[in-house]
Parts: structure tokens; C-alpha cells; sequence
């Protein structure tokens, strides 16, 4: 329970991929945006695309119709949770940010799509973790060491990119993208770090790693284990929304204080 007095504690956590957006919100769970855009295949353009706000306008409206649906018109006392991709340019984030802000929130809080993943999927740990997020769109390894990014990499490709492929070649071309930036992180690693990570077996999510076939090999091919959770396509979602409760339940647990915030 809160402080007497103190204002509620409601919050939204996002993931603006390229195939959807995906929210959580909590006590509820997850919820997508009823009214997606059809993607590069069909009429109508998505706002995100590898990982980019490219239509900040359309964007804006798809946000504002899931602060509504979830939060309603009056949010001055929520917290709004954004995870964007690792390497997502200044510009990305900088257009985020605007439009969060235009929502009206109390609090916005921005995290990368890794370090969500491993909120969701990883264990808490000091040590080092690697995360392979397959998306739509785009194609990710992260390396976090106490669960900071230590080391990324980002291939702009992903699943849509190969739908023209035959299936049986699909695994073999998405799990080379991933084992190239894996190899080229490798290179780049004079703390032994990858080798750590890859030891306790790399932390998957995003849609490619429900496609057994692709997980099956990405296992053989690196010699260890991989680990999936439930949903690996929203795991990144779910992460943010793990998060933005530990916040919501510390907001709750302190009490109101006067001034300006330290």
C-alpha cells in the first residue's frame, strides 16, 4: 500500500516494432494495437520500420489510441515504459521521446529491447549474457555485462526479408546473419566475455525464435543451449513491462515529497 494521499500508480509498457506494436499494462497484460497497420505487404504503410519512427505522425496516432485504450484520456498520474531497438539512432530516440511526451504521462522511461529481453528471459545475474532478438524487420546481438550493452551488433533484416525464400532455406540464412555478428563480437572480445555468455546459452526473442528450425540449428551451430521464454515474440514487451511494475512498486512504496526531485 502507498502513502495516504498519494497519487495512483498506472503505467504502460511499449514495444514499437516493425511488424506491430505490442503494450503491456499492468493487472491486464498484454495488449496489441487493434488497429495494426497490414506491414510491406499490404496498403498501408507501418510508422516503424527497422527500427525507426519514419511516419512520426501516424505514430503518434497509433500511440494515442493505446494511451486510451488503457490509461484513458487522463494521465497525469502514469508512467509510460518505451523499449527501442539497441542501436537505435539519436533521431529514433529523439522522435520517441517527443511523441511519449506528447502523451501526457507523469513519467517516461526509455530502456533498449535487450536489456528487456533479459529482464523477461535472462536470470539476474553480474555475469555476462548474450541476447538474439529476431525480429520482422531487424536482427540483433547483445552483449550485456552486468546488464549494461557492452558490445552490439545489428544486421537490417529479418523475417519479412525472407518470405520470399523457400522454408527450407530460411533457418540456414537467418541463423548465418546471427553467427556472423556473433564471430565479428567474438573478434572484437579481449575479456572473455562472449565466451561467458555463450556458455550459459544466449537468450533468444522476437518471432524467429518461435520457428523451431531456426533454434534447433542456431543450437548446433554454436555448441550450447539456448534459452526461450514462453513467447519469445513478446518477450521484449513483457521485459519492459517487468520493469515499469518495479518501478510502479517503488513509486507506490515512497511517499509524496515536496520541491523539486533529486
Amino acid at each position: 500500500m502507498g502513502e495516504p494521499g498519494a497519487p495512483a500508480a498506472r503505467g504502460l509498457a511499449l514495444d514499437l516494432g516493425s511488424s506491430r506494436t505490442r503494450a503491456w499494462v499492468p493487472g491486464r497484460g498484454l495488449v496489441l494495437d487493434p488497429f495494426p497497420g497490414s506491414g510491406p505487404h499490404g496498403g498501408a504503410e507501418r510508422p516503424v520500420r527497422r527500427g525507426r519512427i519514419v511516419d512520426p505522425e501516424s505514430c503518434g496516432r497509433l500511440l494515442g489510441r493505446i494511451a486510451d485504450a488503457t490509461l484513458g484520456p487522463d494521465r497525469g498520474d502514469s508512467v509510460i515504459v518505451l523499449s527501442h531497438p539497441v542501436l537505435a539512432g539519436a533521431e529514433h530516440r529523439t522522435a520517441a521521446r517527443a511523441l511519449l511526451a506528447g502523451l501526457g504521462a507523469t513519467r517516461v522511461l526509455v530502456l533498449s529491447s535487450a536489456r528487456a529481453a533479459a529482464v523477461y528471459a535472462g536470470p539476474r545475474e553480474t555475469g555476462p549474457l548474450l541476447v538474439v532478438d529476431m525480429g520482422a524487420g531487424l536482427t540483433e546481438v547483445t552483449l550485456l555485462v552486468g546488464g549494461l550493452v557492452a558490445d552490439a551488433r545489428q544486421a537490417e533484416s529479418g523475417l519479412d526479408d525472407l518470405d520470399g525464400l523457400d522454408p527450407a532455406a530460411l533457418p540456414a540464412v537467418l541463423v548465418r546473419t546471427v553467427l556472423d555478428m556473433i564471430t565479428s563480437m567474438w573478434r572484437h572480445d579481449r575479456h572473455g566475455a562472449i565466451r561467458g555468455a555463450l556458455r550459459k546459452g544466449p537468450v533468444l526473442a522476437g518471432g524467429g525464435a518461435l520457428r523451431a528450425d531456426v533454434t534447433d540449428r542456431l543450437a548446433r551451430c554454436l555448441g550450447t543451449r539456448v534459452r526461450l521464454a514462453d513467447d519469445p515474440s513478446t518477450t521484449v514487451v513483457r521485459g519492459a513491462g517487468q520493469f515499469l511494475s518495479s518501478v510502479l512498486r517503488h513509486r507506490t512504496a515512497q511517499p509524496e515529497r515536496s520541491g523539486r526531485p533529486r
